[in-house]
């Protein structure tokens, strides 16, 4: 997974396109994988498919189960949340990004998903990586909010020594001294052309948890993207649903009408372009 040589801007590096689909991570376009944080109810999640498909998301993200720092809170729908997402996908034709915490429940993820998500909390979870590995499935891993480059990147290694190299990496933030109103994680952009430089594996960038905050998720999706991220993780809330009434990280989703604006925009950019202007 770790290479050396001349810059990723100089244009000869090539990337492995992740296939998901009819779904290309780490080609020319950047991807947008949307929807809601959580899988809450068949209702809400069948809206939100049709309205990001309709924004021109590429495939659907949804949490059918949800790490929470408090035990007390939400914490998914479980497998009845996986058949939502399933029934979706079957409506939209959207494939389904969703995480997986436990081994023990890799294969009825498999099952009913078409990528598996490594959250943060989970990317050094060794056993879960060797399993998600085995499956045979597409893998979004997400950074560590305290993990080095190189730890992530040996995380992915996790997965690949199990035969599988369609790993997509995720940066979502950093941990830093700072956490206010407008910064819910410190956005490491530098890390991303330091993956193209180093690594063949495609890099998507999550810009709701970075933020914490709705009104500043779309610019830092135009950042990712000129930084050269192959794509985007972003969640998203009903056009007329208060971000109180949901059940986790209601603040931080943007809501489809936005969510066709930064996809109308990015359509004027790629990565590729940007690097060819900066090489």
């Amino acid at each position: 997974m770790v290479r050396t040589g001349q810059p990723a801007w100089e244009g000869n590096l090539l990337t492995r396109v992740v296939t998901v689909g009819d779904v290309a991570v780490g080609g020319p376009d950047p991807v947008v994988i949307a929807g809601p944080c959580a899988v809450e109810s068949r209702a809400q999640t069948l809206e939100l498919a049709h309205a990001v498909k309709a924004a021109g998301a590429t495939m659907l993200r949804g949490g059918a189960f949800k790490p929470r720092t408090s035990p007390y809170d939400f914490q998914g729908l479980g497998r009845a949340g996986l058949e939502i997402l399933a029934e979706a996908r079957a409506a939209t034709g959207l494939p389904v990004v969703t995480e997986v915490l436990d081994p023990r429940d890799v294969a009825m993820v498999a099952e009913l998903a078409d990528v598996f998500q490594i959250g943060a909390r989970n990317m050094q979870n060794y056993p879960l990586l060797r399993e998600v590995g085995r499956a045979g499935k597409p893998v979004l891993l997400k950074r560590h909010w305290a993990a080095t480059l190189l730890e992530w990147l040996c995380a992915a290694e996790y997965v690949a020594v199990e035969g599988n190299l369609d790993v997509i990496l995720c940066e979502r933030g950093i941990r830093t001294f700072t956490h206010t109103d407008y910064n819910r994680n410190t956005l490491d952009l530098n890390v991303v052309p330091a993956v193209r430089e180093m690594s063949f594996l495609p890099v998507v960038v999550d810009p709701s948890h970075a933020t914490g905050v709705a009104s500043l998720v779309p610019p830092v999706c135009f950042a990712s993207v000129a930084a050269g991220a192959h794509g985007l993780l972003v969640e998203v809330l009903g056009e007329r649903t208060r971000p109180e009434d949901a059940l986790s990280d209601g603040h931080q989703s943007i809501r489809p009408s936005v969510l066709a604006d930064v996809i109308a925009r990015l359509r004027t950019f790629t990565p590729g372009a940007v690097a060819g202007t900066l090489a």
